[in-house]
């Protein structure tokens, strides 16, 4: 069996590697085609170079067609994994930064509130372009899978703008499956779920073992836990006042709703800070050039630890290899995919981007009906999409008010900032990220003007409620192996230079 996979933004650490050998862990796709390209030729020979030694020692003899020329990676690809981060973590800081000189607190900031809606404005075009490549130069039947954040908004402009047919893939629902699992004592196999929402904000509409419910429960049973009950606050409190458990961890979950970072005093009453997805102040930030300088660094020791090896015991859990697996080889394969609602959840909106169960066999990619969720969370959504909406039309347009709505209308800046302080906000936020936004140059010629001006709010020099510094590689070499987990978990394959 052969056909060609390209991977664009190859250029990371953990993820282009991880999903390469869930790929070549099916026997079927032993001579498969791989192709990766990155706009960084360093960053894409270093994951290259090592992603090559872990093919040659599985005893492959697939030789992976690098190159930063992007339509020479995609030429006759039948399927592409996108993991790109446009403008890298000099963006992403400013995603960061600039809110908290108005009070904005993120975690993480790469799908709603501020940083994930300036994350989308840089992001939307470049998959629009890709989205042209694709059109124009891979086989006829390719299928974009997306692993890039913002999920949601990505996936959406792709289906609505991009001409292809594109599956938004994360992995927030089989960790909160796992926890689940656990808190009831159980293995996840013993427990089945039916999940829908959207991504970073899909419940555990039911969950079951052996055919007795879970859900009613489970509030008692995550409490009881005892690193649960004090890493998942907020997750527990919306469980407790919605009545369902959320996919994302409590750092996300935390800046996408109004109520538990608006206030700087309190944020430690719902954050843990023995790992950053907890709630750390800016914690992906952090880990993210924490793992990239440990890269760079720790690089000819990664070359000289053993191989991963492409056996069914080591193949993770990302959906992609087993859409892949299901498409070409017929084996059945149940996942939750971000797709277009199209009638699934039938009380969200029919254009948005939902993520609900699908399963996967040589027919196709088939997405039940899962009727309508309950109302609490239904309406915890429909903000969000509100948000996203407003986010993907500013993108594609490059309509400055479009994009300032959709900062207005996002629960935690709503929660923290009125509209004049929004205004600036993003007068500020569009001048960083000059270099790429060029959709917005009209507007981010007005937008400098008025910053100059002796008109100015005020702002404040602030760091956040719990922000940490930034490890040293002298202070990571303490411990290697804690080192190389967070290299390999941070970056998540989107880690990008300029476009």
């Amino acid at each position: 069996m052969s056909f060609k996979v390209a991977f664009i933004g190859a250029g990371s650490i953990g993820f282009t590697r991880g999903i390469l050998r869930d790929l070549l862990t099916v026997p079927e796709f032993r001579d498969i085609e791989v192709s990766f390209t990155d706009i960084s030729q360093h960053n894409l020979d270093m994951v290259t170079e090592l992603c090559q030694r872990d093919i040659t020692e599985n005893g492959l003899s697939i030789a992976i067609q690098s190159t930063t020329d992007r339509r020479q990676a995609l030429h006759g690809a039948k399927y592409v994994i996108c993991t790109i981060r446009v403008g890298g973590l000099e963006a992403f800081r400013t995603d960061v930064d600039i809110p908290l000189k108005y009070g904005i607190d993120q975690c993480v900031g790469d799908t709603l509130c501020a940083g994930g809606i300036m994350y989308g404005q840089r992001g939307i075009p470049e998959m629009l372009n890709i989205c042209q490549d694709i059109r124009e130069v891979c086989a006829p039947d390719v299928l974009l899978l997306n692993y890039s954040n913002p999920m949601a908004m990505l996936t959406w402009a792709c289906n609505q703008y991009g001409g292809v047919r594109t599956i938004g893939l994360c992995h927030g629902v089989q960790h909160g499956h796992h926890q689940i699992a656990e808190v009831y004592g159980l293995k996840k196999q013993e427990v089945d779920i039916v999940c829908a929402g959207i991504n970073h904000q899909t419940w555990y509409i039911q969950a079951s073992h052996q055919g007795k419910d879970l859900t009613a429960g489970l509030l008692e049973a995550f409490e009881r836990h005892p690193e649960y009950s004090r890493t998942e606050k907020v997750r527990i409190d919306m469980l407790r006042r919605f009545g369902y458990y959320s996919t994302e961890s409590n750092g996300h979950l935390s800046e996408y709703v109004p109520w538990y970072r608006k206030r700087a005093e309190e944020i430690t009453e719902w954050i843990d800070l023995s790992s950053w997805i907890n709630g750390e102040t800016g914690g992906y930030l952090r880990v993210c050039t924490e793992g990239r300088n440990w890269f760079e660094t720790d690089f000819p020791n990664w070359m000289q630890d053993p191989a991963m090896e492409y056996t069914p015991e080591h193949r993770g859990e990302e959906h992609g290899s087993y859409i892949i697996e299901g498409l070409e080889t017929g084996r059945v394969y149940r996942g939750h995919f971000n797709v277009m609602n199209e009638g699934i959840i039938a009380n969200l909106p029919n254009d948005a981007i939902i993520e609900a169960p699908g399963y996967v066999d040589r027919n196709g990619i088939s997405m039940p009906h899962v009727g309508n969720l309950p109302l609490g969370p239904a309406a915890v959504c429909g903000v969000s999409i509100s948000v996203q909406r407003l986010a993907v039309e500013a993108a594609v347009h490059g309509d400055d008010k479009l994009l300032r709505q959709a900062f207005m209308m996002d629960p935690l800046v709503g929660a923290v900032c009125n509209p004049k302080e929004i205004w600036q906000l993003v007068d500020e936020m569009l001048v960083a990220g000059e270099a790429w936004l060029p959709q917005y140059a009209v507007s981010i010629t007005e937008a400098k003007a008025r910053l100059i001006s002796d008109n100015l709010i005020p702002t404040r020099s602030y760091e956040g409620a719990a922000r940490l510094k930034v490890k040293t590689v002298e202070e990571m070499q303490l411990d290697r192996e804690k080192a190389n987990k967070n290299a390999g978990e941070s970056d998540k394959g989107k880690d990008r230079e300029k476009v």
